[in-house]
């Protein structure tokens, strides 16, 4: 055991004090009776002159040499030195993501994270110092490294968890720079290590001690969430969500839809009904609804879980509005046909283009070199412009070999059994705007990517030199490019942002200030300064936020639909790069000082010599 203030053993000087007093005698009392015959014992006691008399067994003196002991004890401040080293640097980091919020311990997680996070403060010896990260929706330094135990504990009380998902990799590279080159630095991270992919860090050489929290995952929750015309019904909406249960065991709960139009402040309840998940499970669910406004669809779960973010989600519905598309081709009825099969689509046929297509919502150009290139959203057949690709080369019978499924272009669009004639194929690869969709062996036949504020779709080949027209691929493709090249469609997407992303609003003209309504009704003005384009950042908490900026005035959606922040299963071990694991500690804290142990004994033992006192004088 080791002392962090030794010099109070100075007061045990006032121990030997104290048997002093026990060992003093009485003073007397002269008194005046009648007969001395009865007091002949107390006279001879009295006729003692030695002022002390001989020490005897007395509890009390016992118990009060063993309170003083403790209260000395207490003041020196003992500690239990451990055979490791103290770390000279500690840098706590607390997750502050959403599977924090988690009620399996008491109050939750993020409680109890941050409750070892304070005894760890406590432990910290005078030259040492402590840092404090916290890993929310952006990682933030709550106190730079000092050794102002107050400053600390005020630093960790004043962290709270968002409703963002788990974003430790840029905690992790911050702590790395901090303790680069510091021998005796340790990491500690406590979380419960509900992330999705740590691969992207190699930890290499990081003192990193992970602290788990968590005990169970009884979880239900909302993953996934969109809003489509219905197919069979273009007047009615499709609002699809999946519910996930990453419990072992079934759970009920009832799945309610909520509609709230743009220019209301209630909500009206659309459906309701009963659903049991089965363990580690999810159901897709899809509601039917009318619409004859824009306004807010919002699916909420009501049952109790562990966790409480994930149970309800919102997404911005915007009435379809028809797509003027303008199709530049010397002739191509099967493209034509195709175009025309699309929903709410109103399509021109032009042999060229002599502006910038201004009045149409997006451009097909069918293997022509146009006298004016569009300045919108573009889908190119057989045709490039040198500001999109530098170079292109023409390949005969370019084998596909693969095609990115996931992407929106291609959903539910395969190419088995295509065969293309000769194709484009640019001499450099992908350029840094786009990425390849459709690919063969020497390089990529279709592209798709942003390039500015323009979105662009092009083929390499020509539709007609292929039989890609005679599969069901075909009208699919065409499909997915007008939902995903109308400025509309793409306005919609923008109004869902996942919670801690911030929200981008292009704006017609330039504005000087706008106002957010946040969920909970609190107002915030930004300062925008006469920029062309407003960027919200404030987006921790979930929820249907309201913008307006001068004539703007615009409702978006901050929603977690994240899976991976759903499943709230405690993680043993955290896995970093392809083959470095961290597991949970199970050591204990070292250098803890006991006084409060001593203290507290000595509290006890000052109500026990209380008590024998009363006792023996009653």
């Amino acid at each position: 055991m080791s002392f962090l203030a030794p010099i109070a053993f100075a007061f045990a000087a006032s121990i030997p004090l104290v048997i002093v007093f026990y060992l003093l005698k009485r003073k007397r009392t002269t008194k005046l009776v009648s007969s001395t015959l009865l007091w002949q014992k107390f006279l001879a006691d009295t006729q003692a002159s030695a002022p002390f008399q001989k020490l005897r067994q007395n509890w009390l003196l016992y118990l009060q040499l063993l309170l003083l002991a403790l209260a000395v004890l207490a003041l020196t401040r003992p500690y239990f030195k451990s055979s490791a080293k103290p770390a000279q640097l500690r840098v706590i980091i607390l997750d502050g993501s959403a599977s924090m919020q988690a009620t399996d311990e008491a109050p939750s997680r993020f409680g109890k994270a941050r409750a070892e996070a304070l005894k760890w403060v406590d432990s910290l010896a005078p030259t040492d110092q402590m840092i404090v990260l916290l890993a929310g929706a952006n990682t933030e330094v709550q106190q730079s490294a000092t050794s102002d135990k107050s400053a600390l504990r005020r630093a960790l009380q004043a962290c709270a968890p968002s409703d963002t998902p788990t974003r430790l990799i840029p905690a992790l590279k911050m702590a790395e720079a901090l303790v680069r080159d510091r021998h005796s630095a340790e990491v500690h991270l406590f979380s419960d290590g509900a992330v999705a992919d740590l691969g992207d860090f190699e930890r290499q050489s990081l003192p990193l001690i992970y602290h788990k929290v968590g005990q169970r995952a009884e979880n239900l929750g909302i993953t996934a969430l969109d809003v489509r015309a219905f197919p069979d019904n273009a007047s009615q909406r499709a609002i699809y969500a999946n519910v996930a249960n990453f419990s072992s065991n079934a759970m009920s709960s009832e799945l309610e839809l909520y509609f709230q139009a743009n220019d209301s402040d209630a909500q009206t309840l659309l459906d309701t009904r009963p659903l049991t998940v089965p363990g580690q499970q999810s159901a897709p669910q899809i509601f039917q609804a009318s619409q004859t406004l824009d306004g807010v669809f919002t699916v909420r779960l009501t049952g109790k879980d562990d966790l409480i973010v994930d149970n309800e989600a919102s997404i911005v519905s915007l009435l379809p509005k028809p797509v003027r598309v303008l199709l530049v081709t010397p002739g191509n009825r099967l493209l034509e046909k195709a175009l025309r099969a699309v929903v709410n689509v109103q399509l021109t046929v032009a042999n060229d283009l002599t502006d910038a297509g201004a009045g149409f919502d997006f451009i097909v150009l069918d293997g022509v070199q146009p006298t004016v290139w569009p300045a919108g959203n573009v889908l190119a057949f057989h045709t490039v412009n040198t500001n999109w690709i530098e170079s292109v080369a023409a390949v005969e019978a370019p084998a596909i070999v693969d095609w990115k499924a996931s992407h929106p272009l291609l959903r539910y669009a395969g190419f088995d059994n295509v065969q293309v004639v000769r194709s484009l194929i640019p001499r450099d690869s992908s350029p840094p705007w786009a990425v390849s969709i459709l690919e063969a062996p020497q390089g990529p036949l279709i592209l798709a990517g942003e390039l500015g504020r323009q979105r662009i779709v092009w083929v390499g080949f020509d539709p007609l030199e292929s039989n890609w027209p005679l599969r069901v691929s075909f009208p699919i493709f065409i499909a997915n490019v007008v939902d995903w090249l109308n400025p509309a469609n793409a306005t919609g997407a923008q109004l869902l942002v996942k919670a801690g992303d911030p929200f981008r609003l292009a704006l017609a003209e330039p504005v000087k200030s706008a106002e957010v309504k946040l969920p909970g009704g609190k107002s915030v003005t930004l300062n925008v300064e006469n920029a062309n384009e407003l960027i919200f950042g404030d987006t921790t908490r979930q929820g249907v936020y309201h913008l307006r900026a001068g004539t703007n005035e615009v409702t978006f959606c901050v929603d977690l639909l994240d899976a991976a922040e759903s499943n709230i299963r405690p993680r043993g071990e955290l896995e970093f790069g392809s083959y470095t694991r961290v597991a949970a500690t199970t050591t204990q804290r070292t250098n803890m000082e006991l006084w409060r142990t001593f203290a507290a004994i000595g509290l006890i033992v000052l109500l026990l010599e209380w008590w024998w006192y009363h006792r023996r004088t009653a």
